[in-house]
């Protein structure tokens, strides 16, 4: 049996996905039965690294997604639009669809999923998430059993890099960022990445499946890396911590005003334990470290994009539908590879959050100032867990601080008041710690 592909996107994982395709030799019989049938692109006449009939080329891409003969849609040309019409169109028309558009997915979810259950078709999206790091397929398979608790991403390789690269060189994020977009890891517009929107939009396809409910994007909290500096890094890893961009979705804990069904969901740079095993993943590879119970805690490690990774992770999905259809008698959904939710999660506020904070405080050389820092804190709960005057630059005094446990909303009031009196410069870094 021989299932037609009709492939959107003939870029960089639209090769590695086709290369894969073409030489089956090594790999599962399986892919001897998966024919690319045709194929869109922007530009026909462009010269690409593969061997691959013109014949099969077209500009015309909804022609594919509408085609009675192509069996799998493969989209792989990222953004938001018209990959997300061309999605709708596809399903609409019967076609399984394999998509690694983590955007389209995090924003349109339950639109595309509620019209692939309507017309009894899978939507697969194994590369939208880390790479070709195998993590989407167990959260729906592997891991249904058990309750999950928390999961911890290092989920961009760019930011990953940068911070990476600031630790072992004790350079600043302007000089690493300028040598990542030369290398290629960082876009000429690098937004998406070091301000966490690319990482939100993955964690919020994790949480979803790992709490079995949709999750609205502009719930979750993000912040990015631009403000991490040299210093934060040296007197991290002072404190025995690295600085990982973390994104996170856990359960709220019971011990705060919500019960545990609800989630915190968010996206920022967190000082790490030197001795956790997230703070031991560099440069861009991707790492997603999940607690549930019974398992306790199992870590997802490799490289989280490029070509042949992300390729892999597409072809993965296509084979599994192939293989689903092969056995099928009837047209009902498999009941762990297809999404059924019926609910919202609802998030918590970040200001809500119970967690750690370092802070580091430019105050003037006076005797007296950790007293009215401590006087401030304890104020509103805030108990401190070090406290540490680093020297003294340009006539003034550096101190870090690492709190204990506290909420979120109670550090900042803290702030606020801290930030109003007269022996305090500045407050160039705050950041939470796991």
């Amino acid at each position: 049996m021989v299932f037609k592909i009709g492939l959107l996107g003939l870029g960089t994982v639209g090769i590695g996905t086709a290369k894969i395709l073409l030489s089956p030799q090594g790999r599962h019989p399986l892919i001897n039965e998966l024919e690319i049938y045709r194929v869109g692109v922007r530009d026909i006449s462009k010269t690409r690294d593969i061997n691959i009939s013109p014949n099969i080329l077209t500009t015309d891409l909804e022609a594919i997604a509408t085609d009675p003969d192509v069996d799998i849609i493969i989209e792989l040309i990222g953004g938001l639009e018209p990959a997300r019409s061309l999605i709708l169109k596809a399903i609409e028309h019967g076609k399984h669809i394999v998509t690694a558009n983590k955007a389209v997915i995090s924003r349109y979810g339950p639109e595309i999923f509620d019209a692939a259950n309507k017309k009894s078709v899978y939507v697969m999206l194994e590369a939208s998430v880390g790479g070709g790091i195998p993590v989407i397929q167990p959260l729906k398979e592997s891991l249904t059993v058990n309750r999950i608790h928390s999961i911890t991403g290092i989920i961009n390789g760019t930011t990953n890099y940068i911070l990476t690269k600031m630790q072992k060189e004790g350079a600043d994020f302007a000089d690493v960022l300028a040598d990542a977009q030369k290398l290629g890891y960082a876009e000429a517009n690098p937004t998406a990445d070091v301000e966490g929107l690319d990482a939100k939009d993955k964690i919020a396809i994790l949480g979803s499946l790992a709490f079995s409910g949709f999750i609205k994007l502009e719930d979750i909290y993000c912040e990015g890396i631009r403000q991490i500096t040299a210093a934060d890094i040296t007197y991290a890893a002072q404190l025995n911590f690295v600085i990982k961009l973390l994104a996170i979705a856990k359960q709220a804990p019971k011990n705060t005003n919500f019960t545990s069904d609800k989630l915190q969901l968010r996206v920022h740079p967190t000082l790490i334990p030197k001795t956790h095993p997230l703070a031991s993943i560099n440069d861009v590879d991707n790492a997603i470290f999940i607690e549930g119970e019974p398992i306790g805690q199992v870590m997802f490690f490799g490289p989280g994009a490029g070509a042949g990774p992300t390729a892999s992770a597409v072809v993965s999905d296509i084979m599994n539908i192939a293989a689903i259809l092969q056995t099928e008698t009837e047209p009902i959904p498999h009941p762990l590879l297809s999404c059924t939710h019926q609910k919202y999660c609802e998030i918590v506020p970040i200001k809500e959050l119970i967690t750690r904070f370092y802070a580091r405080f430019l105050t003037q050389d006076k005797p007296g100032v950790i007293g009215k820092l401590g006087s401030c804190f304890g104020k509103y709960s805030v108990s401190l867990e070090s406290v540490v005057q680093t020297g003294i630059h340009n006539q003034l005094a550096e101190i870090v601080v690492v709190t204990r446990d506290v909420r979120e909303g109670n550090f900042r009031q803290a702030l606020e008041e801290i930030q109003s009196l007269d022996v305090i410069n500045s407050i160039p870094s705050i950041l939470r710690v796991l």
